[in-house]
């Protein structure tokens, strides 16, 4: 059975993406996957690293529970906007305290590059953006994707890593919305 992970990284409810998200899990209800999500807006957490990677911060309960949801999916599915050609702040704050060496990479001396620990996983990033497609390709050159799907995800072993970009959301239509719901929804149907 398929373990699948949804993390939204929106911090508001009442956003798209939660509607996404919920579409998605629908979608996947229909499979004989094993569902698990993450809602980064409801986890107690303090997403500063503040100490770098100098020394380790104790891991909050909830980020506890959200390494071992991660460490258990074969696919992740990722659901947020980009604003400012990144992602929101909070999302930030868990990837930093969650990505972290030993969990997710391991250094290894005298080598430039780690050992990727999530080797075996899948991921499908969700990102809605009010940027056109064509602008944050040949103008920005795709700096949230870039940052996201191989910074992160494919330093530390996840791949593939495929992008559904949906823009623009910003005072879009209802069929506009209803139209990336079905998609998402027949993306859940096939665990992508």
């Amino acid at each position: 059975m398929k373990q699948v992970l949804i993390i939204n990284g929106h911090p508001d409810k009442e956003s798209f993406n939660y509607a996404l998200s919920e579409a998605y899990i629908k979608g996947a209800n229909k499979t004989e996957s094993k569902l698990t999500q993450i809602n980064i807006s409801e986890l107690k957490f303090n997403p500063n690293l503040k100490f770098g990677y100098r020394k380790r911060m104790e891991l909050e309960p909830d980020l506890v529970n959200a390494i071992e949801k991660i460490k258990k999916a074969d696919h992740i599915v990722w659901i947020f906007p980009m604003w400012w050609y990144g992602y929101p702040a909070l999302m930030k704050g868990f990837i930093d305290r969650t990505f972290l060496p030993g969990i997710t990479y391991q250094p290894i001396e005298g080598k430039p590059l780690p050992e990727k620990l999530l080797k075996g996983k899948s991921a499908r990033l969700i990102i809605t953006a009010d940027t056109p497609k064509w602008y944050d390709y040949l103008i920005m050159k795709r700096p949230a994707i870039n940052q996201f799907k191989k910074g992160t995800l494919q330093f530390c072993g996840i791949n593939p890593v495929k992008v559904t970009y949906i823009s623009p959301i910003k005072n879009s239509s209802s069929d506009f919305k209803k139209k990336w719901l079905d998609k998402i929804l027949h993306l859940g149907e096939n665990i992508q």
